[in-house]
């Protein structure tokens, strides 16, 4: 079954293993779209880590505020 997309595809070429290319036929899973959700997967958790790092001197300082200085309105938190 063709899937539409919004944008243009670009042919590339990869290499997987044979048994889990079978398998993944077999069972009707569209390997080239496996592929890609798996590829934007990790790019994702890619852009989270390095989100993460860019990130790190400011959350490191927010976190020894509160450590310091306790939370923001505490007083007024309900649980």
């Amino acid at each position: 079954m063709r899937m539409k997309h919004s944008t243009p595809r670009k042919a590339t070429n990869i290499t997987l293993d044979p048994v889990a290319v079978d398998e993944a036929k077999q069972l009707g899973i569209n390997v080239s779209q496996a592929c890609e959700n798996g590829l934007r997967s990790e790019i994702a958790k890619a852009k989270g880590e390095q989100w993460l790092e860019e990130n790190r001197e400011a959350i490191d300082a927010f976190n020894e505020w509160i450590a310091e200085n306790g939370l923001p309105l505490e007083e007024h938190r309900q649980f």
